[in-house]
């Protein structure tokens, strides 16, 4: 498995995708962020698994810190997932891989 399989994106261009792609889920992530990196490679797994229906990204706070209090976000590692443009969950923390492939699951 390649490292990094996940695209970062920046607040610019978030919007844009929420509204191009029908499935998006964003891991919200720092560099500094220890359990963020543990999440890291459940998201990298998501996106292989899921890549014809979802789209994933990641978004580094330090560099885009409206779009992460947008969402009224305090803690990371925070994934949020969105369907038609809309946040429909979030889960906030370190958690299993299959709390995030099930939480794709019933968006598709």
């Amino acid at each position: 498995m390649s490292t990094d399989t996940v695209a970062y994106v920046e607040e610019s261009g978030f919007d844009a995708l929420l509204s191009k792609e029908k499935v998006v889920v964003v891991d919200f992530t720092a560099s500094w962020c220890g359990p963020c990196r543990l999440v890291s490679p459940l998201m990298d797994r998501l996106a292989e698994e899921f890549q014809d229906s979802v789209k994933v990204v990641k978004i580094d706070i330090d560099n885009n810190k409206p779009v992460f209090k947008r969402f009224g976000l305090r803690s990371i590692p925070a994934v949020l997932f969105f369907k038609d443009g809309n946040l429909v969950e979030s889960i906030i923390g370190v958690s299993a891989y299959e709390q995030f492939s099930g939480a794709v699951q019933k968006l598709l």
